[in-house]
């Protein structure tokens, strides 16, 4: 299972908000581009970035960051935050992002949304970010009336090829993951699923692992590797 540590930005620097509110965050750097390097040098494999800023204002806000971020580095990295169209993905493309992230688009978009997806498919994961049961979108500040698992098994129907799959009520308050709705998600689809949400510790890896969903192939953790809580190398050895 892929550790993908948590690059979000917000005023060009790197930042954690408590269940996506952008009137909660703390600064953890003011350099995206040498926290990428040290994720990278501890051993991951892969990177998360989100353009906070982007999310909230419905289009890509940190493009020049993300373009450093992905010269900088040698392992891939997804993207999200802001995308909206096709062109965001082709410039996100052109700068080295290996998967771009489309969340809100899905619902509020979907003729841009499917032209994503016919255009740029292999590239494309999408996220579905839920609390209690329902989805949210434009950066967690507004709850939709769509269940999360009618959205992902819509998803996989259609194709996508990768479903994040985020648990907001848990994010950055370090309580722990909602193993149980990740395993809902994981059975749900045939798709791949990278979670995120609340991972603090050894045993919360250890957790999803038990699932024993093979199209479980990701977690992405912040926070808890923010403040210390549990180190990337023993994530990675979880």
């Amino acid at each position: 299972m892929l550790i993908l540590p948590a690059i979000d930005l917000k005023d060009g620097k790197c930042v954690r908000l408590r269940q996506g509110r952008a009137e909660d965050s703390t600064v953890y750097s003011n350099d995206p581009v040498a926290m990428a390097r040290r994720w990278v040098n501890e051993g991951a494999e892969y990177l998360h970035v989100v353009d906070l800023d982007g999310a909230f204002q419905g289009r890509p806000v940190h493009t020049d960051i993300i373009a450093q971020i992905a010269a900088a580095v040698d392992v891939p990295i997804e993207i999200g935050g802001g995308i909206r169209t096709a062109d965001h993905v082709a410039a996100a493309l052109k700068h080295g992002v290996a998967r771009v992230i489309v969340g809100t688009a899905v619902l509020e978009k979907p003729t841009e949304f499917k032209d994503i997806t016919t255009q740029y498919g292999a590239h494309i994961a999408v996220s579905i970010d839920a609390r209690d049961g329902m989805v949210q979108i434009k950066g967690w500040v507004e709850t939709t009336s769509r269940f999360v698992l009618d959205l992902a098994e819509e998803m996989d129907k259609i194709g996508v090829g990768t479903i994040i799959y985020t648990d907001t009520a848990s994010d950055g308050m370090l309580h722990g993951v909602n193993a149980e709705a990740v395993g809902a998600i994981c059975k749900g689809v045939g798709c791949r699923v990278i979670a995120a949400g609340g991972v603090t510790s050894v045993q919360d890896v250890q957790a999803l692992k038990a699932l024993a969903c093979d199209n479980l192939i990701g977690v992405i953790v912040g926070k808890a590797l923010y403040n210390g809580n549990v180190t990337l190398q023993a994530l990675m050895s979880a």
